[in-house]
C-alpha cells in the first residue's frame, strides 16, 4: 500500500478564525474556521482520500477494503470497518465552552457508541493565550451543579498560560476548554461525543443560551485533582520524544534537520504524521514518496516497514 493523504473537512464556527487558512497556504472563500478535520471516520463526517490509487473513497470505506494491511491486525479486530482515531487543527478566535467527555464505560451506558480520549499539542498560538485542563481544587457533584448555576464553575478549574510546543493529555472525565488565541492540533478517539458544561452565558445569533448538558456531564466527570496538568518533556533535535501513550493512541514528536529513517517493521499499526512546521520528503521501504508541510497530514498503512525522512519538519506521529 501507498501512503494516503485526504482532502480536510473545514468546519466554520462562531469561534474560528483565520490561521487554518494561512497554515494550509489557501485562499478560501470562508472565513471563521475553527476546525479542521484532517482524518476523519466519524459518521456522516469521514474525509476522503485525495490520492490514487485511493481517490474518493472515505477512510472508512478503505478500512474495509484493506483491513490489517492498512490499520494493523488487532486495531482490526478491536475496531473492525471504523477508522480509530479523529485528527483535526483547531483555531480559537474566542473562548470555546467548558466541556468533558464521557469514558467508554459511560458513553455505553448512555446509548454513545464511545467515549472519547484525546490530546492537544499547542502551535504557533497568540501570545497571552490560556485554557482549561482539569479540577484544581475538589468539588463534589452536587457542588458542581450549584457552581455551573450561579456562574463561578471557572473558579475550580485550572488555567494554563501556554506557548507552541505545550501538551496537554486529556482523557475522559478531565474538564477542559481552549481559550481564545489557541492554536493546536488535536488527536482523539473516533468520537463527536460532547458534553458542554458552561458557555459563559453567551448567547446565539438569534439570542438563545447554547443548551448545556449538566446532568449527562457530571456523571462523566473525574472529580479527582492533580498538582499538574501539563505534560512536561524535553525537546530534543532528530529524535522522536513519546509525548502520550494510553490504551487509545501513542503519539510522538520529532524535530528534524537531518535525514533520519523510522523503523515500523514491529508495529502492528497505521501511523498518522501531522505537519508542523517547515516541509520534507519522504521514501517508504516500497519506493513510494510523498511530502510532508506544517498543515498536512498523512496516514502510513500498517504494511509500511520503514519511511526514510529528509528535510527540515517538525512533525508529530501517532499510532495505535
Amino acid at each position: 500500500m501507498q501512503p494516503i493523504k485526504f482532502i480536510p473537512l473545514l468546519k466554520q464556527t462562531i469561534w474560528g478564525g483565520e490561521k487554518i487558512s494561512a497554515l494550509k497556504h489557501r485562499h478560501l472563500t470562508i472565513s471563521n474556521i475553527g476546525e479542521s478535520w484532517e482524518i476523519s471516520g466519524v459518521k456522516n463526517d469521514e474525509t476522503i482520500a485525495d490520492n490514487e490509487p485511493y481517490h474518493g473513497k472515505t477512510v472508512n470505506q478503505l478500512v474495509a477494503e484493506y483491513q490489517e494491511k492498512l490499520v494493523g491486525k488487532d486495531n482490526y479486530q478491536r475496531f473492525g470497518d471504523e477508522f480509530p482515531l479523529l485528527i483535526k487543527f483547531i483555531d480559537a478566535r474566542s473562548d470555546l465552552s467548558i466541556q468533558v467527555h464521557p469514558s467508554e464505560e459511560i458513553a455505553h451506558q448512555q446509548g454513545k457508541p464511545h467515549g472519547k480520549t484525546e490530546m492537544w499539542y499547542l502551535m504557533n498560538s497568540e501570545k497571552g493565550a490560556q485554557l482549561y485542563s482539569g479540577l484544581k481544587k475538589r468539588i463534589t457533584p452536587e457542588k458542581y451543579k450549584a457552581m455551573v448555576a450561579d456562574d463561578t464553575i471557572c473558579d475550580a478549574l485550572a488555567q494554563y498560560k501556554v506557548k507552541e510546543g505545550d501538551v496537554f493529555f486529556l482523557p475522559a472525565g478531565r474538564i477542559h476548554a481552549i481559550g481564545a488565541g489557541c492554536f493546536l492540533a488535536e488527536i482523539q478517539q473516533t468520537s463527536d461525543v460532547t458534553y458542554r458544561i458552561y458557555d459563559y452565558k453567551r448567547k446565539d445569533k438569534n439570542g438563545n443560551y447554547r443548551d448545556l448538558h449538566t446532568e449527562q456531564a457530571a456523571q462523566c466527570i473525574d472529580y479527582h485533582t492533580e498538582k499538574d496538568y501539563r505534560t512536561h518533556y524535553q525537546p530534543e533535535k532528530n529524535v522522536g520524544i513519546t509525548l502520550v501513550s494510553c490504551p487509545y493512541f501513542t503519539t510522538s514528536v520529532y524535530d528534524l534537520d537531518e535525514p533520519m529513517t523510522i523503523e515500523y517493521k514491529d508495529l502492528d499499526s497505521f501511523v498518522i504524521l501531522i505537519g508542523l512546521s517547515g516541509n520534507g520528503s519522504f521514501t517508504d521501504n516500497e519506493g513510494n514518496t510523498f511530502t510532508l508541510q506544517a498543515g498536512e497530514t498523512v496516514l502510513i498503512p500498517a504494511s509500511t516497514e520503514e519511511i526514510h525522512c529528509d528535510g527540515a519538519l517538525k512533525f508529530l506521529e501517532t499510532f495505535v
